[in-house]
């Protein structure tokens, strides 16, 4: 009966840490998103998934998305909504930068 009680509050511990642990690791600093788009974006050129129409819109977003960082940074940093908001329209383009690759236009 002890084993089982030691078995129940580790299982317990761990439902209660592994969100938070997940949570901290999605997070991800915004150059290496920007990089991570970036490869992307040249790997899809490379394999003709993305026409070029296409990769000079995602890149046109990724710079709006770095200006509007550098004016959020310009106020004193990065505040826990304006981090918030650049994983958003991270998130966003990443998703676009997805659909784009896999919507059977190829550039020939």
């Amino acid at each position: 009966m002890n084993r089982l009680h030691t078995i129940v509050a580790a299982l317990g511990l761990v439902a209660v840490t592994a969100p938070a642990a997940a949570s901290a690791q999605a997070w991800q600093p915004i150059n290496a998103r920007q990089a991570q788009l970036d490869r992307r974006i040249d790997q899809g050129i490379r394999s003709g998934a993305l026409t070029r129409g296409e990769a000079m819109r995602l890149r046109a977003e990724a710079r709006q998305i770095a200006t509007l960082e550098g004016r959020y940074r310009r106020t004193g940093g990065l505040q826990q909504w304006e981090r918030r908001d650049l994983d958003r329209r991270f998130d966003t383009l990443s998703a676009r930068v997805r659909f784009d690759k896999h919507d059977r236009r190829h550039y020939r």
